[in-house]
């Protein structure tokens, strides 16, 4: 009989590589989304999806730079999960976090605290694994930061991962079974944000200005000071940013 997990956000960025290594793995995967009638945030749907499942993944996210946003989003995702899972006798919850987000608990961040929280005071046995952002970070910014002709590109120290090598690590994981906090993982080695956008920009064509901006506060100390890169005993992926550009020409 073929194992089964759940894929929570199975839809996303990162959630299609997670569906597609699990496959490839063995495993029968549900995908919890919109598109297959569950919604995490209202918590419904979840009757009966996870019947027979050992374990859930969860990559869900959302856009928002704002705390309270973010955390009324990860907080009714995460309570839902768990409470379905405990209700089926899933043994097993995996959620993926972001390096540095506990030291940076602002905007997006805030959620990402509320929700690791959440994992390890809840009742269901866990794994929780922090990654650096993916190489798709700079055509997000492109497209959430883009005001007419230019783009407004945050001061960053940044370590980008490839997003399949993030759900490779992810359902290695799932295989592990629980495991508590584990190593984070970041990518091969650190990018500037600022040139990432400028070379994503050189890759794709895009006619656009870019505008580097040190942002304000404690978060944009954070984004320049290295917090949100990975630190002494991490994990590595080893694509570079500059493979994966040149993967997608």
């Amino acid at each position: 009989m073929r194992r089964k997990i759940a894929v929570a956000g199975g839809t996303g960025v990162l959630g299609r590589h997670v569906v597609e290594v699990a496959g490839k793995r063995g495993y029968d995967v549900v995908t919890l989304a919109h598109s297959t009638g569950i919604d995490l945030v209202a918590g419904t749907g979840l009757d009966g999806a996870l019947d027979d499942v050992e374990a859930v993944v969860d990559v869900t996210s959302i856009q928002t730079q704002s705390a309270r946003a973010s955390e009324k989003f990860f907080g009714a995702v995460t309570s839902h999960l768990l409470e379905a899972e405990k209700a089926a006798g899933v043994g097993h919850h995996l959620a993926l976090s972001i390096v540095g987000a506990n030291k940076a608990p602002y905007g997006y961040y805030a959620g990402k605290v509320l929700q690791e929280r959440l994992v390890t005071e809840g009742e269901v046995p866990w794994s929780l694994m922090r990654a650096t952002q993916f190489h798709e970070f700079a055509g997000q910014i492109m497209e959430r930061l883009r005001r007419g002709p230019v783009v407004i590109v945050p001061q960053m120290r940044s370590q980008p991962v490839a997003a399949g090598e993030v759900a490779g690590r992810l359902i290695d994981l799932v295989d592990a079974g629980p495991s508590g906090r584990v190593p984070d993982f970041g990518g091969p080695r650190e990018e500037d944000a600022v040139d990432m956008v400028r070379a994503f920009k050189e890759a794709t064509g895009a006619r656009v200005w870019i505008l580097p901006v040190p942002f304000p506060g404690a978060l944009g100390r954070a984004l320049r000071d290295g917090s949100l890169v990975a630190g002494r005993g991490a994990d590595h992926g080893t694509q570079t940013y500059a493979d994966w550009l040149r993967s997608k020409g």
